[in-house]
């Protein structure tokens, strides 16, 4: 199985990333393809949002399994990530984090290794452990930067850039690119692609969405997604009930419609990328 390592970043909190990565990964699933979440961020959102799904989907009427072991204490104990793996439903499995991946950074600066096996790191565990059993890893990484982020950056085949339609958070993308250019490709020789940059709407319609949208536009071209994330109160919702996927309700079909149209523009974009210039990775 070939395996794509994607991650949706920004550096800017409260803009939806999560659920982003989240439903995009769950339509995938829903695809056929065969799609694992990794929580890389210590306030672990995405674990939470995941055990609610899967308790919403659990049918026995029986408690959800407690987590046990979270990246960090697999990390510390040297065990294999298969062996913490949650399955939340078909082909959709879940590597939960918990507050203790704080301590990331300092674990990794203890290791008697260069900066270079810092920062690959964790691209090596994902090669060992998980690599050829998904089609789709999602790492999904803290607003933040520094080396806990720069290893699951070198980790991946595939990035998209989270842009929220502010001027401010365009400078923030512009950034954040030349960063994973300069310091994770050029200096540690990470095969990461940028694919482009994905907007997130605070308006539908609103004058200085599209302006900053123009304005993207301008600079990036057709590395600008054409489906943009719209900050509905539906997907605001799921992070309390857990993803909701009901074909009656039609706040629940416009949302899946939304990231079904997400997932397979990133599938293409991918195909279209290898099609060019052969795998990233």
């Amino acid at each position: 199985m070939d395996t794509k390592v994607i991650s949706l970043c920004n550096e800017k909190g409260g803009v939806g990333k999560t659920s982003t990565t989240a439903l995009v990964a769950y339509n995938l699933s829903k695809m056929g393809y065969k799609t694992l979440v990794i929580d890389y961020d210590p306030q672990s959102n995405l674990t939470s949002l995941m055990m609610l799904t899967k308790d919403r989907l659990n049918k026995s009427g029986e408690d959800v399994e407690k987590i046990d072991h979270t990246l960090m204490k697999a990390l510390d104990d040297h065990e294999d990530l298969n062996d913490i793996v949650i399955n939340i439903t078909d082909n959709f499995d879940l590597i939960p984090n918990s507050q203790d991946f704080y301590l990331y950074g300092r674990y990794l600066d203890k290791q008697p290794i260069s900066e270079q096996e810092k920062v690959s790191f964790f691209s090596k565990i994902i090669d060992r452990d998980l690599r050829g059993k998904y089609d789709f890893i999602f790492l999904d990484v803290s607003p933040t930067r520094g080396l806990m982020n720069d290893t699951a950056y070198f980790a991946c085949d595939y990035m998209a850039v989270v842009l929220q339609t502010q001027k401010r958070a365009l400078d923030g993308a512009e950034d954040l690119i030349n960063y994973i250019q300069g310091s994770i490709i050029d200096r540690f020789d990470s095969k990461a692609v940028v694919l482009g940059v994905l907007p997130v709407l605070s308006q539908k319609g609103a004058r200085i969405d599209n302006l900053i949208l123009d304005m993207a536009r301008e600079k990036w071209g057709e590395d600008v997604f054409n489906t943009h994330i719209h900050l509905m109160q539906r997907v605001k919702s799921m992070d309390v009930t857990g993803i909701t996927d009901n074909p009656h309700d039609t706040w629940d079909r416009k949302s899946q419609k939304l990231f079904a149209n997400l997932a397979k523009e990133l599938v293409e974009r991918i195909d279209d990328y290898i099609k060019k210039y052969g795998e990233g990775g």
